[in-house]
């Protein structure tokens, strides 16, 4: 039973996002990408696999991993600013891990944590330059989503095979890699420019709120509910939470919000 749902549940998810993201541009892929789309299934399975406990402090992990996703974010915008995409992604990466190691050395525990990523979500946002897209969207080609599902599926097996032997924190600090932020902001940069790359990261760690309360819930009820109402409850709360952002930011409210989400 875990083998398809390894195979099977994050590429499924991906495809679906991948299709709403072409349809409404690249902001609102970007903060769809900011949804536990492959973490979550990582925690499902390792719940089934290695039990709650290792599970809900795999989410506190993940929450961390998060935030590293979201320095990510931010020094790919920055440096996007002077240079092109391989320089980008390279420098960027090594910063993710940079940022994943730190995390690795402490255990703040679960609200100390919580607290922390959603204030360095805040203060990334308000660091990624904003810049308005000037170039149009290109169809992406045939191999793209075949690929990307692929490579969700290979990332997904990975790392819950090999969970146990990594240990709860770290598995959780790395389901969150930013294997699809990489491969599509430098897409993206490559053919329509470093603006729409920033505006799809941007769209990310927007995102990255739900994301932290999805894991929040995880980590501090699956030790006592059954698994499938603790992650109802935690994709419930995901959807609340970035639907508001989403809200926020589409109504302009605190500033120039639409169009940095919603492309053009």
């Amino acid at each position: 039973m875990l083998l398809p749902l390894k195979l099977l549940m994050t590429p499924i998810l991906i495809a679906l996002v991948s299709y709403v993201g072409r349809r409404w541009g690249s902001g609102v892929a970007g903060w769809l990408m900011g949804f536990p789309l492959t973490s979550g299934p990582v925690s499902v399975i390792l719940t089934l696999q290695y039990g709650a406990a290792f599970a809900a402090n795999a989410a506190v992990g993940t929450m961390g991993g998060q935030a590293s996703v979201c320095i990510f974010d931010l020094a790919y915008c920055l440096i996007a600013l002077y240079a092109g995409w391989p320089v980008c992604a390279g420098i960027a990466l090594g910063i993710f891990f940079l940022a994943v190691y730190g995390w690795n050395l402490v255990n703040l525990g679960l609200l100390p944590t919580f607290l922390l990523v959603v204030c360095i979500g805040f203060i990334v946002v308000r660091l990624i330059p904003r810049q308005q897209v000037l170039a149009p969207p290109i169809p992406s080609p045939r191999w793209d989503l075949p690929a990307r599902m692929a490579a969700a599926a290979a990332f997904v097996l990975l790392l819950t095979t090999f969970a146990d032997r990594l240990g709860s924190q770290l598995s959780g600090l790395l389901s969150p890699f930013p294997i699809f932020g990489v491969v599509i902001a430098a897409f993206t940069h490559h053919q329509q420019g470093p603006a729409a790359a920033t505006q799809l990261l941007r769209g990310v760690v927007i995102g990255s709120f739900g994301f932290n309360s999805f894991f929040l819930v995880v980590a501090a009820l699956l030790p006592y509910l059954a698994p499938g109402w603790v992650y109802l409850l935690a994709t419930l709360a995901t959807l609340a939470v970035n639907g508001f952002a989403f809200r926020f930011l589409k109504s302009g409210a605190g500033g120039r919000g639409s169009p940095e989400l919603l492309g053009d």
